[in-house]
């Protein structure tokens, strides 16, 4: 028997899964420093790989173990669009394309992050990721390697890569806003 389905573990803040994702955190500071001072962009791709390791293993043991907690539903894509956004910025000094979906993404999770607030605030719950944004993470992250260790890629694979990623994420926003905002009005019509 699991002794872990015994403990509540929603409002814990440490937790393996929320360790892993501060991990995660620490590995941002490396990725930039490999791939804008020392240029080497294989560490790069295999430092990006194990920080996306440790957010599928975070993963794994939070439903495995149940140590699903609300602070980890909001740390964890925290950090996942902290590393995104900080490789998408080393990205636009060699594909000035790429300013795209760094500005979408930015764009994209401070909206989120308002509405998400709201939406907490409205229902009381932390609701967690979904298919399209799960979909948009490993899109992006597929788009990021392939920018970083194809180093001379032609121009128009790069933007046929970053005008999918950038669709996807488009097409997710606007999935999140329209569950979040139904979320909140459902919210607002029961406390009414």
């Amino acid at each position: 028997m699991n002794k872990n389905k015994d403990i509540d573990y929603s409002k814990k803040i440490i937790t393996i899964p929320n360790i892993l994702s501060l991990f995660r955190l620490m590995l941002i500071p490396l990725i930039a420093w490999l791939y804008i001072k020392k240029k080497d962009y294989y560490m790069t791709v295999i430092v990006l790989g194990l920080s996306g390791l440790t957010d599928v293993i975070d993963g794994i043991i939070a439903r495995k173990f149940n140590m699903i907690s609300d602070f980890g539903k909001a740390f964890d894509p925290i950090a996942d669009k902290l590393t995104q956004i900080i490789v998408l910025f080393c990205l636009v000094s060699r594909f000035e394309f790429m300013i795209i979906p760094l500005i979408i993404l930015i764009i994209k999770e401070l909206l989120a992050g308002i509405i998400g607030l709201l939406t907490i605030k409205k229902t009381h719950r932390v609701h967690g990721a979904v298919w399209h944004g799960k979909t948009t993470t490993v899109l992006l992250y597929i788009m990021m390697t392939i920018h970083i260790i194809w180093y001379n890629i032609p121009i128009h694979i790069s933007n046929i890569l970053i005008l999918i990623c950038t669709a996807m994420m488009l097409l997710s926003a606007v999935l999140y806003g329209i569950k979040n905002i139904g979320l909140i009005k459902e919210a607002t019509q029961k406390n009414a």
